[in-house]
């Protein structure tokens, strides 16, 4: 089940994508406030025109791993691939900078609020390392939050909190073999 919101007064609308096509249109009326609104199942514009201003930051899907952001009430589940050295992660605005943006209304997230650095051990295997941005609301890794300056390597399945939003990082499939 997929939801979208209201451009007038963001109610969530919910309906199956299963029954439809990428590509195809749909119409919906806001049963809140009879607003009629049309959507195109699909990939999201907002990520193609992200993929457009910065064309430089394209890299194959999963090479290096990528972050899971989980579908809660400010947005819906994102998977944004990650690249190697420092990846920058916040709520998404042309022009911010972040190369890992997550589009959102989460007002809790800040446009730049962490950042995992990826890098390779001493075997080549790939390693992965968090630290807050620094952010207003903190960056969790199981619950404790991250100090200022202080640095915690996570792994594949690991969770971690920015604002509201919880994310999973998912190694590269180089790491699980």
């Amino acid at each position: 089940m997929k939801r979208v919101r209201c451009p007038k007064c963001d109610n969530f609308i919910t309906f199956d994508e299963t029954k439809y096509q990428n590509g195809q249109s749909l119409v919906f009326e806001c049963p809140e406030c009879g607003k009629q609104f049309g959507i195109r199942i699909g990939v999201s514009k907002l990520r193609d025109r992200q993929k457009d201003e910065n064309p430089e930051d394209i890299v194959e899907d999963k090479q290096y791993g990528s972050i899971v952001v989980i579908e809660n009430v400010f947005h819906y589940k994102q998977i944004i691939p990650l690249k190697m050295g420092d990846n920058s992660i916040g709520r998404y605005m042309k022009g911010s900078g972040v190369t890992c943006p997550i589009e959102t209304n989460d007002p809790s997230i800040d446009m730049h609020h962490c950042i995992i650095n990826v890098s390779r051990d001493k075997k080549g295997r790939l390693k992965y390392i968090l630290r807050d941005g620094p952010s207003y609301t903190g960056t969790f890794v199981d619950n404790e939050i991250l100090g200022d300056k202080e640095r915690r390597v996570i792994h594949d399945g690991s969770l971690f909190t920015i604002g509201a939003t919880s994310i999973i990082l998912r190694e590269s499939e180089e790491n699980n073999k």
